[in-house]
């Protein structure tokens, strides 16, 4: 059964969702909402033509910061300079850029025009963050996420020159400031650094910590 929210500011259990982890419908973008979603193990996911969507997958792809995997390759090229790392200073920037990489198997973006505002809002709050990868001063890669407690929820990605996007993900990890990196889907890269699957249960347990 899905659920159509309302006006009001709640969520049913998440361990309600369906099978391919759909929970609710309609609701609002608002900063009070989404909050209450993530700290729930809940976030948007949907596309222009449709009404929002809310998700809450019955397993999450996670990563555990303490245990990211960095490749022979990969600490050359950490150790190279050749990239500038920041923090929160081009979080339009960053999620703009996200919107415009081309996804596999998916028509278009989910982060819509409705989407960049909101997160853009959160981080305005303080509840949203960026990395930032600079090379020769243009931004080559990055990623943003919402923060609930130890856990950075992550929502994309993006890298214009190769190793762009895991130079920003392991400085997040390096921060020391998460106990775990939502990565909600799949994606080989990401397992080959490390992340895997964990249950709901296990997750919201971090999550409340």
């Amino acid at each position: 059964m899905i659920f159509r929210l309302d006006e009001r500011l709640l969520f049913p259990d998440p361990a309600l969702a369906e099978a391919d982890g759909l929970l609710a419908i309609g609701g609002d973008l608002s900063a009070g909402r989404l909050m209450l979603a993530y700290q729930n193990g809940i976030f948007p996911w949907y596309s222009d033509d449709t009404p929002i969507l809310w998700y809450s997958p019955h397993e999450r792809f996670v990563l555990n910061p303490a245990t990211v995997v960095i490749s022979k390759s990969m600490r050359q090229v950490l150790r190279s300079g050749k990239f500038r790392v920041t923090f929160n200073t081009a979080f339009a920037e960053v999620i703009k850029a996200c919107s415009l990489v081309p996804r596999e198997g998916q028509d278009g973006t989910w982060i819509t025009g409705d989407m960049m505002a909101a997160y853009i809002n959160l981080h305005q709050l303080g509840k949203a963050h960026s990395v930032e990868v600079w090379q020769d001063e243009a931004l080559v890669g990055g990623l943003y996420g919402v923060e609930v407690g130890k856990v950075f929820c992550g929502e994309s990605m993006f890298s214009k020159v190769s190793n762009a996007s895991k130079t920003a993900l392991i400085t997040l990890c390096k921060t020391g400031k998460y106990s775990l990196i939502d990565c909600q889907v799949y994606t080989e890269h990401l397992e080959s650094m490390g992340a895997g699957m964990i249950g709901r249960d296990e997750y919201m347990a971090i999550l409340r910590q």
